[in-house]
């Protein structure tokens, strides 16, 4: 296994991958340089998916920034979690970090609308030994999301897709997930435009943050890691 970012591809240590807004490339170097290094098989997930970024290929903002898969696959061990679903699965790499992380028996249900993209997840889900514990549905998200029973069944639940569809997403989670069970909500902060929103996606997001810090379904807290984690625990 590769052992230390120095030895990542090219592509990973040139700083192609994603960072948070917040930090300079130096402080984001070191933010991942003193976390749990990646293996061989993510890191070359992560570099394969930034040189189709750098090729103009797929979108760069779609990738997950390193140590924020880092921390879900920390979480999800932490928290033992034996059954969770993704929204928004795109090449892969949170969702290797999610089954990585899940307890003996456990899965991970993964809801996308390219073939394409995630046709590079399954290769890498099958490298790293995880495939047989995640499933993946191929359409549109809100749609996959309704047909699972609402029962409450999921311990953890990771939301990375279209950002207008967050409120409903919440919605519709909330009843299928167990109590005590996490949500993790990526893109929260908009790259700052939260604090003046201007597109209809980062109105969306900013009245979304404003109504889940008061929402008494849910302990919140907005983490300024990557482009913003938020994350609610159920009541």
């Amino acid at each position: 296994m590769i052992r230390g970012y120095a030895a990542l591809p090219a592509l990973l240590a040139s700083g192609m991958t994603p960072r948070s807004f917040l930090l300079t490339q130096e402080v984001s170097d070191y933010v991942r340089a003193s976390s749990e290094p990646l293996d061989e098989v993510a890191a070359a997930l992560v570099a394969e998916t930034a040189a189709l970024a750098d090729r103009g290929e797929v979108p760069a903002t779609f990738q997950i920034a390193v140590e924020q898969g880092v921390l879900m696959q920390l979480l999800t061990a932490a928290l033992g979690v034996r059954r969770a679903v993704e929204i928004g699965t795109f090449t892969g790499f949170s969702a290797l970090c999610i089954a990585r992380g899940l307890a003996e028996g456990g899965s991970l249900l993964c809801l996308d609308r390219s073939a394409e993209w995630t046709a590079i997840a399954r290769r890498y889900w099958e490298r790293a030994g995880v495939a047989d514990r995640v499933e993946l549905r191929l359409g549109e998200a809100l749609d996959l999301l309704r047909a699972v029973p609402a029962e409450p069944a999921f311990d953890l639940a990771f939301v990375d897709a279209d950002k207008g569809g967050y409120p409903a997403y919440v919605e519709e989670l909330h009843p299928r997930m167990r109590p005590g069970g996490l949500v993790l909500l990526d893109n929260t902060l908009r790259s700052g435009r939260v604090l003046a929103p201007e597109s209809d996606e980062d109105r969306v997001i900013a009245g979304l943050n404003a109504s889940l810090a008061t929402d008494p379904r849910f302990e919140t807290v907005l983490l300024p890691l990557a482009d913003g984690l938020t994350v609610l625990r159920v009541r």
